[in-house]
């Protein structure tokens, strides 16, 4: 079968699915709502200089939608080893790398598409909400913003592409969403349990979550433990040894 042809069988796969199509849906809705709350929970008084980095505040959302994400990725290749399906993809398509490259761009493809959605909604409830509760009005061409929003959707992405190798890797989705949850919600969870300033700041320079979500900052970046596009970096540095571990797995065992 022809990587083109493979392509669209995995697309194919997914769209013919109600559950993607939810859970894609659900990102969007969740990132939105939560980013909204998060807003509309702040208020800067009148005459009051309140140093709260707004466009941050208003992609809050991406700490939940990210959750939906790894969810959906795991899903991607978990649910075909669950129900044995994996031996039918695996036969039609015998270059096993290819399976997980297809899985890995289509899936990609899809989290980018709904990514922006769920980042502009995030943004667009911000410039609503914001103004009202005492906050300037920060442009929406601000060259931070871009790319505050432009790396928090690559940042879901990379996230699904995590998920999809550690999913690769344990072929059970409980597991794998396990996995990938802790290693997003415990770094910060034990940086900040840790009591030495210098282990602190290393455990957030290495967290996937707490590294990659230093691209959404746009003030004081000098107090950041890494910089925005750095974390970016560490975060496709996790997702890479996901893909490659999963991707040599996939090869060497059988299905």
């Amino acid at each position: 079968m022809s990587l083109a042809a493979a392509l669209h069988a995995e697309w194919t796969k997914l769209r013919t699915v109600a559950g993607p199509a939810w859970l894609l849906a659900a990102l969007v809705a969740l990132t939105t709502a939560v980013s909204a709350l998060a807003i509309a929970g702040n208020r800067c008084p009148p005459g009051t200089a309140c140093a709260i980095d707004t466009t941050k505040l208003s992609l809050t959302g991406v700490q939940l939608g990210q959750a939906v994400v790894a969810v959906l990725a795991v899903l991607v290749i978990g649910n075909e080893y669950s129900t044995g399906m994996i031996r039918v993809t695996l036969a039609a398509i015998p270059r096993r790398t290819v399976v997980l490259t297809v899985k890995a761009a289509v899936l990609s493809s899809l989290v980018l598409a709904a990514g922006v959605l769920a980042v502009a909604g995030s943004l667009l409830a911000g410039w609503l909400i914001l103004p009202g509760h005492g906050f300037p009005l920060v442009s929406p061409d601000s060259p931070s913003v871009l790319r505050a929003a432009a790396g928090s959707v690559l940042y879901l992405a990379l996230i699904a592409l995590l998920s999809l190798g550690t999913a690769t890797i344990v072929r059970e989705s409980a597991a794998a969403v396990g996995i990938v949850l802790g290693l997003l919600y415990l770094f910060p969870i034990v940086a900040n349990v840790v009591g030495n300033a210098q282990w602190h700041r290393h455990l957030e320079q290495i967290g996937p979550m707490t590294a990659g979500l230093a691209v959404q900052a746009t003030t004081d970046l000098r107090s950041l433990p890494i910089s925005p596009w750095a974390g970016l970096g560490v975060l496709a540095a996790w997702a890479a040894v996901a893909l490659l571990a999963g991707g040599l797995l996939l090869r060497l065992r059988d299905a």
